[in-house]
């Protein structure tokens, strides 16, 4: 299979702390890979890497063979990070239309309102998106990052603020995702809703990844034996 996603050994310091210790993770194409941790372990430092949008210090991170600022690694990219990411004085239709124009190709006028459908908007499309709720936002965000069908795609606890009819909605776009051959890496408290999708799993602690490796069964019905895995397994993988 193709590898997508290579991190080698990557340290990431703010000021002396380091958020990341050499981190390696390599992740092939049309897998899915949950991110999971504790708040502050570095899911969040390592998914900004992976987007280009961090810098590192040390080690060497790839997308497709390619640096992830290089313009086909961005063009491929599909990233949803703690901010939203649209523009609050536009309206829904105004914010997909311009990030359809700017990464899609074809009619970006039908993509826009397939969109708006798919993720539940088409009612208020012409409403500035400052008047949405934070759920309503967080669709919004979501329709912008899968609107240009990316290879690779780089959530940041997608899940927020979504209730059950929208996380239902997430997980078929994930499925759908997948099933196109794109490649997922996703960080998530959502444990159930992650794992049920996630062919990988990744633990990170303390900026270390603690255990890689495929989903299992027990997993899936017991995901908290993820969180005892590192104290069962001894060193970092």
């Amino acid at each position: 299979m193709t590898q997508a996603i290579a991190l080698d050994r990557v340290w990431k310091f703010y000021g002396d702390y380091a958020a990341l210790r050499d981190c390696t993770l390599h992740i092939q194409q049309g897998s899915c890979c949950a991110l999971l941790g504790r708040n502050g372990a570095g899911k969040t430092t390592l998914l900004r890497i992976l987007a280009g949008l961090t810098n590192f210090q040390r080690g060497a991170v790839t997308l497709f063979g390619e640096k992830p600022r290089a313009d086909n690694a961005r063009r491929q990219s599909g990233f949803l990070g703690h901010g939203i990411g649209v523009y609050e004085d536009l309206s829904a239709r105004e914010n997909l239309h311009f990030f359809a124009s700017i990464t899609a190709s074809g009619n970006t006028a039908a993509l826009t309102n397939q969109w708006l459908e798919r993720v539940g908007l088409a009612r208020v499309a012409t409403m500035p998106v400052r008047q949405f709720s934070r759920g309503m936002r967080q669709r919004l965000a979501l329709a912008r990052t899968f609107i240009h069908s990316p290879k690779i795609l780089l959530l940041d606890e997608p899940f927020t603020s979504l209730d059950d009819r929208a996380i239902a909605m997430l997980s078929e776009l994930l499925t759908e995702a997948r099933q196109r051959g794109a490649t997922i890496v996703l960080s998530t408290h959502q444990l159930r809703e992650a794992l049920a999708i996630a062919s990988h799993v990744a633990l990170v602690e303390n900026g270390r990844l603690r255990y890689t490796g495929e989903r299992t069964q027990e997993m899936l019905d017991d995901p908290a034996l993820l969180y005892r895995l590192h104290t069962e397994l001894g060193t970092p993988q």
